[in-house]
């Protein structure tokens, strides 16, 4: 019996291969998983940011009535708060201002007088906080010409809006 054939034993080459491929495909998954994880956390950073940016203003809105009572904290979103503030209400909206716009991408923000045209509708007097912010990143050259909040494109800018009452 010596021409008895000795049983293959181990890996071949293609199990090797095959084995290093679904190997590959699995880590090519996990890296984009962790790729979407990081892009969330940012986003979720961002809307975080931009809501402790809304209740900022509507606390320092609240601390000062006789402001908003003389219209004093409506800003609308092209308008630079004054550069040597006068009153409480321009060094809040100063400050505020310059929060958003270091720590956002393309942040900017407006604050007007519910009307009863704004959407949300009012049913007091209000007014409407916005904070507006470049979310995707894609075109940091442009800012658009309007800007709708909620977003209707993915173009648009991302927003968050709070309504304060007296």
């Amino acid at each position: 019996n010596i021409h008895r054939r000795h049983r293959q034993t181990g890996f071949t080459l293609l199990e090797v291969l095959i084995a290093l491929l679904v190997l590959s495909i699995g880590l090519l998954g996990l890296a984009a998983l962790q790729t979407t994880g990081l892009r969330s956390n940012q986003m979720a950073s961002m809307r975080t940011l931009a809501t402790q940016f809304a209740y900022d203003i509507t606390d320092r809105m609240r601390s000062n009535p006789v402001g908003v009572a003389n219209g004093e904290y409506v800003i609308a979103r092209a308008t630079s708060p004054a550069t040597t503030p006068a009153t409480i209400a321009e060094t809040d909206l100063s400050e505020w201002r310059a929060n958003i716009t270091t720590r956002l991408p393309q942040g900017t923000s407006d604050i007007t007088v519910c009307d009863g045209t704004t959407v949300p509708a009012c049913t007091e007097v209000t007014h409407l906080v916005t904070v507006y912010w470049n979310e995707s990143r894609r075109d940091t050259s442009s800012v658009p010409a309007t800007f709708n909040c909620p977003p209707v494109s993915d173009t648009d800018f991302r927003c968050f809006r709070l309504v304060y009452s007296e």
